[in-house]
Formats: structure tokens, C-alpha cells, sequence
């Protein structure tokens, strides 16, 4: 058995305890809800079920069996198409393709930024979890662009602040089905799990605030090319906020595109990439900003609708 005893940080006061041990001890939240339905999670010394909630300052001690332990292992693997955007001592950013995570999880069995960054020699931060050390943000497995990774300590502890205190610029383009209504505004709605399905996320009126700005750059007859600024960084968030306004990305069969679109344009996933990033360099103190070309496969399905536009 493994132990744990700690007391329940502020910022997690009210969670769920399989939400909240998910994140404090790098577990699947699956995992972490057996670790509970088990009787392997006290609170100030009273079992806790899975959706019960964190009190802050309370003492927890969380029994773990060996054999529901996550092992999760970074792979050193090279990652074909990922593209060094940036390098100096402090920071890395990587040009991500689509279908690679950022770092191993369970049940992920793909390739990682952080496992092709050990295939290529780079020494990145030791800080966070053994295998999420130098990630201070996340990008989808099915999204594609600019993620910056930390190399030194004092890189990955600056870099966290300022997303955490929303100073970095994260510039999105994406594809949305139809003409948003404003063509510039702002999608202020809280994102939470989805009531129906665990794996995606919803507009829900517990869910945690998140805010969306977004310009409409072009327009075809079937779709917008959007720019989009996060104010927030949600799982999910592009993709929830624009499906909630009947909008979603092109290509996203998940948050409710057009499967008929989407085969028309080749997409197997959501039409969206991180063109842009933007942040104080934990260095230098100067601003930095990085920047990424659209990939073949999103470049082509937006000659595609372009060239839709043009035939009629």
C-alpha cells in the first residue's frame, strides 16, 4: 500500500475528492474514485466517497494499493513533424503536431512533447509530476500548435504564474460551421463536465468560469475563419464555447459538427491551431512571441471550402 497524508489545499476546498486527487497526485480520475469507494481516503479521519467535497485545512491520509497505482512512464520517443518553433536556456517551444499529447497519462499510449523532447537530447525542468515535469500548459491531442515547455526551475515557476494570472497571449484559428453572430465578440459561459458523457465538457451552471473573445476573419458560404483569444485555458474551452452557440469547428464530431462537412473536407478532427503565443521571458523579462503556420491537413480543408466558395 501506498500512503499519503497531507493537508487539503485552499484552491481545492470543495472539490470532489476523485476531481481533486486526480490532480494533486497525478492519478486517472477513475483511479482516484476507486481509491475512495474502496475506503482509502479520510478526511480529518471520516471515510469519503468519490463525489463527497474537500473542507480546506482538513487533514486527508489516501491509502492507494500497489496495484491501482498509475505507472505512467515518458517514452523517449521522437514525435515525426514536431517542429522546435523556439530554444534557448530557459524555454522550448514546440510546434505540436495533431495527435500527439503533451505529456503520458493513463490509458495514453501515443506519442508525448515531453517523450520526443527526451528522444531529441533536451533537458527540460524537473518540476511537477515525473512525467508532466517541465509542462506548464496543455494543448489536446487533437489540436495542433505552439506549446511552450520549461527548461530551468526558475522558467517553469515563472511560466506557471503568468498562466495562472492569464499574462500570456494564446491566439487561436479555427474553423466554425456558419456565420457567429456578432462577427467579434466575447463567449462568457462556465465549463464543466459533461452531465452525460465523462470524457467531454459542457456549458454547465457549476462549471468553472470561462471567457472567449473571437474575431471573424473570413467568411465562406459553409463556415468562418475565427480568431480566437482565451481568457481563460478550460479543457476543451474553444471547442465547448463555440458548439454552445451553435457554431462548433469544423471537423469536431464530438461537440456536434457536421459529419458530412467534415468527409467533404478530409478532416478527422477539429479545425483548430495555436498560431500564436505570446509571453514575458522568464529570462529576460522581454516579451516573446512565436508564431505557427497552419499544418497540411487544416490548410487544405480551408482550400476546400475557399474553393466551395469560389465554384458557386
Amino acid at each position: 500500500m501506498a500512503s499519503r497524508s497531507f493537508p487539503v489545499p485552499d484552491k481545492m476546498a470543495g472539490e470532489r475528492v476523485d476531481a481533486a486527487l486526480a490532480r494533486m497526485l497525478g492519478l486517472s480520475r477513475t483511479r482516484a474514485a476507486e481509491a475512495a469507494e474502496a475506503g482509502g481516503v479520510l478526511q480529518d479521519g471520516a471515510p469519503l466517497g468519490k463525489s463527497d467535497r474537500l473542507r480546506a485545512g482538513a487533514w486527508l491520509d489516501v491509502e492507494l494499493p500497489d496495484e491501482d497505482r498509475d505507472a505512467v512512464e515518458v517514452v523517449a520517443e521522437p514525435v515525426p513533424g514536431m517542429r522546435i518553433a523556439y530554444e534557448d536556456d530557459d524555454v522550448v517551444v514546440v510546434d505540436k503536431p495533431v495527435g500527439v499529447a503533451a505529456h503520458p497519462s493513463p490509458g495514453w499510449t501515443g506519442p508525448t512533447v515531453v517523450g520526443a523532447l527526451a528522444a531529441a537530447g533536451y533537458r527540460i525542468s524537473t518540476s511537477g509530476a515525473a512525467e508532466r515535469q517541465g509542462i506548464v500548459h496543455r494543448l489536446d491531442v487533437g489540436t495542433s500548435g505552439l506549446m511552450v515547455v520549461a527548461k530551468s526551475e526558475r522558467a517553469y515557476t515563472l511560466l506557471k504564474r503568468a498562466f495562472k494570472e492569464r499574462t500570456v497571449e494564446k491566439v487561436y484559428h479555427a474553423l466554425a460551421q456558419g456565420h457567429p453572430e456578432p462577427t467579434t465578440g466575447t463567449i462568457d459561459a462556465p465549463i464543466g463536465r459533461h452531465p452525460g458523457a465523462d470524457y467531454k465538457f459542457a456549458v454547465t451552471a457549476d462549471g468553472k468560469p470561462s471567457v472567449t473573445h473571437y474575431e471573424v476573419l473570413e467568411m465562406v458560404p459553409s463556415a468562418s475563419l475565427v480568431e480566437v483569444h482565451l481568457e481563460t485555458g478550460r479543457t476543451h474551452q474553444i471547442r465547448v464555447h463555440f458548439q454552445a452557440v451553435r457554431h462548433p469547428l469544423v471537423g469536431d464530431l464530438t461537440y456536434g459538427a457536421d459529419p458530412r462537412l467534415a468527409a467533404r473536407v478530409g478532416l478527422s478532427r477539429q479545425w483548430l491551431h495555436a498560431v500564436r503565443l505570446g509571453f514575458e521571458h522568464p529570462g529576460t523579462g522581454e516579451w516573446l512571441e512565436v508564431t505557427s503556420d497552419y499544418p497540411d491537413d487544416l490548410q487544405h480543408a480551408l482550400e476546400v471550402v475557399r474553393g466551395a466558395d469560389a465554384g458557386r
